[in-house]
């Protein structure tokens, strides 16, 4: 092992999320908009080996989670394949971003081949406001995905709820349900500024509706290690249901920032709401050897920021989330 990467401000980086396809089946209004055509093209993604070398040398810096994310993932042809050599570099803790819509298909193959956990994008249980929010009538498949994750034994499932303002600001209670009587984490999630669709979308605090479920069902809070991300968890008193908040607008979690994102095209994003950035395919193309890959990697994250400024500055980053990783 060879000593972490850690940032000017002393947090290590043990935290990588990368985006395997900037193309998605679905439209989600705060994500990609509708007519979006700036894709980049495949042949400048990272191919597979590329990004399962990088992975190795990211596990000697310190790196122990790797979440596989999009666009939409399995889009993705052979992911099972990038999933069994990520964890062939010594990766524990692999998990997948997804909408869930090809879950039936591949959560078997995925779960053999290494994936511990998934995340699912669910904005609504009603069938009409899903198909306006992701731009497809998609709620079944969705829903038949969530089974086949738990069917695979791929857990815990969390179910990712973007929370917006008059469009389902006034579902948060059935899903709450919906998630407890499944064996689900609920986690909601205030709206990023990244690009104009997302800032029309519109925030809502959720701290009034964290408050509001904690007095409904008694919710207490939990240091259950729950994946080393941004969210923080709270449980019922059984211990039966699970509820995670993530808060970039009305409560930042800068301070124990420990992730980077790598982009489709090889970029490595160091702040979802900042523009530092390190630049690693041209590197890997030209096969440099692991002490120049690695020094790269120390000299770039110095750049790294202290910290998002979306609620100083909400139309800072233009890029889209679907460019960026999610």
């Amino acid at each position: 092992m060879l000593n972490p990467l850690i940032d000017p401000f002393g947090r290590k980086i043990k935290y990588v999320r990368i985006s395997v396809t900037d193309r998605c089946d679905l439209r989600c209004t705060y994500c990609m908009p509708e007519g979006f055509k700036d894709y980049r093209e495949p042949d400048n993604w990272l191919k597979f080996d590329e990004i399962i070398r990088l992975t190795g040398i990211l596990s000697q810096l310190g790196t122990q989670r790797i979440r596989l994310t999009g666009g939409e993932p399995l889009l993705r042809k052979n992911l099972p394949d990038l999933v069994a050599g990520i964890a062939s570099q010594g990766i524990q803790d692999i998990s997948l971003s997804t909408n869930a819509t090809r879950l039936p298909r591949f959560a078997q193959a995925l779960k053999q081949a290494g994936l511990k956990r998934v995340n699912i994008s669910l904005d609504s249980l009603k069938r009409d406001r899903v198909e306006k929010i992701c731009g497809r009538d998609v709620l079944p498949q969705v829903i038949a995905g969530i089974d086949a994750a738990l069917e695979a034994g791929l857990g815990p499932v969390k179910l990712n709820m973007v929370v917006m303002p008059g469009t389902n600001d006034d579902e948060i209670e059935d899903m709450f349900n919906f998630c407890h009587d499944r064996g689900l984490v609920f986690r909601m999630i205030e709206t990023m500024p990244m690009g104009h669709t997302a800032i029309e979308a519109g925030h809502v605090s959720l701290q009034p509706i964290l408050e509001n479920l904690k007095k409904n069902h008694g919710l207490i809070p939990t240091i259950v290690e729950m994946g080393g991300g941004p969210a923080r968890y709270w449980q019922t008193p059984d211990g039966k249901g699970q509820v995670g908040v993530i808060t970039p607008i009305s409560e930042h979690f800068c301070e124990t920032c420990n992730r980077v994102r790598l982009a489709v095209d090889g970029t490595i994003y160091l702040c979802l709401g900042q523009e530092e950035k390190i630049e690693m395919r041209d590197l890997l193309r030209a096969h440099a050897d692991d002490e120049t890959i690695i020094a790269a990697l120390r000299q770039g994250i110095h750049l790294k920021p202290e910290r998002h400024e979306f609620k100083e500055s909400p139309e800072k980053i233009v890029r889209f989330m679907s460019q960026t990783g999610g």
